[in-house]
């Protein structure tokens, strides 16, 4: 046998793995590293956080990013040179927090490289009648395994996407192994550059488990903040604050098709975009005088009010429900007051509360995955639309 695939064999007896989690996000902040000891598997995984860090994405980094990001016309040979270059460069990512945590590689057993997203496209959003689902993460999960010697599972979308899904979101399947609590109803709302939750029945039953997209959480706002104010995000949403939200672009911005079509779905910044705002404002007449904190404002709102109806079209009517929220949006409180004012009956707390800290659940999330993937894969969610039963994520020996 193979020494390294007697390595993995052998892993996967182990009591406890510990994996490092990458995940970078649409947002592309930079670059979550979260070093995780992870027993058992399936319902009965428990997950310990040992050390995690954020790395920042340099602009230039985002520059270069920014070149293929959601367009659906590049420059291919960009494209190609990327994959690569983003897989060294994570590796040397992971490779810098384990020196600064005082670590070798021969103390991790494996990465989680999420990769990162540069296109999504879900047959509803492409309707390209031939073609199936379809999404692209770049950072080539052989570059990870080279660069820092461990044992890497990367590209998990694509098992997904291959049995039935739509390669997003992935948390359902982490957020059910961690967080589920027999007789407490959990949504376990992540927003990030799109807003998703998953939903937790008390009752414990994976056949009831899902997880959707509810559509933008911070991306719009992120984006129309770098282009009128010259700031990477609007920080605590001191500028939507300023403004007064405008019930015409509200309107309009709602009317996607988008946020009529049944749970689960997915989408991406590749529709909710610029140019999608721009479309709004001219349908609404404001795209000449509305003032930009006035623009700060209604996107605001049109995350909150969109992740508010898509929770209310998952909930049973006079069942309580408790919303654990993670992701960058948690810090802004207008957005989170938005929310809560639309859910007054609801209980409201940050995974922290979990134990998993909310910054670092996306990356803890794919460790959980690579872990499910090796030693575990016995956890049936049914045959369901958008929640196939399946291991997910492409070995990479570093020799």
């Amino acid at each position: 046998m193979n020494t390294q695939i007697q390595h993995l064999y052998d892993l996967a007896q182990c009591p406890e793995r510990r994996i490092i989690g990458l995940m970078s996000g649409t947002s592309m902040d930079g670059l979550d590293v979260a070093l995780c000891r992870i027993q058992g598997s399936g319902p009965q995984t428990r997950v310990s956080l040992t050390h995690f860090e954020t790395v920042p994405y340099t602009d230039d980094l985002k520059a270069e990013i920014r070149k293929v990001f959601a367009k659906k016309e590049i420059d291919f040979q960009h494209l190609c040179v990327l994959n690569p270059w983003i897989g060294r460069l994570h590796g040397q990512m992971v490779n810098d927090c384990l020196r600064q945590w005082g670590l070798t590689a021969s103390e991790v057993d494996l990465v989680a490289s999420h990769g990162q997203t540069v296109f999504h496209a879900p047959k509803i959003q492409h309707q390209l009648a031939q073609f199936p689902n379809a999404t692209l993460q770049i950072g080539d999960g052989d570059h990870v395994a080279v660069t820092t010697g461990i044992i890497t599972l990367s590209d998990f979308r694509q098992k997904h996407i291959a049995k039935g899904g739509e390669g997003a979101p992935l948390a359902v399947y982490g957020d059910y192994f961690i967080f589920s609590k027999k007789d407490e109803n959990r949504l376990m709302l992540n927003m990030g550059g799109i807003a998703n939750f998953t939903y937790l029945p008390g009752n414990l039953n994976a056949d009831e488990v899902f997880t959707t997209d509810t559509g933008p959480g911070n991306t719009l706002i992120d984006a129309f903040t770098r282009q009128l104010f010259n700031q990477p995000y609007d920080a605590d949403g001191r500028i939507a604050a300023q403004g007064t939200i405008n019930p015409a672009l509200l309107h309009e911005l709602k009317q996607h098709p988008f946020f009529a079509a049944p749970v689960p779905k997915t989408t991406g910044p590749e529709v909710f975009s610029l140019a999608y705002v721009e479309a709004a404002r001219q349908r609404s007449q404001t795209d000449r005088d509305l003032a930009p904190e006035d623009l700060l404002a209604t996107l605001t709102r049109f995350s909150a009010e969109t992740i508010v109806e898509a929770i209310q079209k998952a909930i049973k009517p006079g069942e309580p429900y408790s919303v654990y929220w993670s992701g960058g949006g948690m810090h802004n409180p207008i957005l989170t007051s938005h929310i809560r004012e639309m859910l007054p009956n609801f209980r409201f707390a940050n995974t922290d509360d979990l134990g998993i800290p909310g910054d670092a659940k996306e990356a803890i999330l794919f460790a959980v995955l690579a872990n499910e993937a090796v030693a575990g894969g016995h956890t049936s969610f049914g045959n369901r639309q958008g929640v196939p039963t399946v291991s997910m994520g492409k070995v990479s020996f570093p020799d």
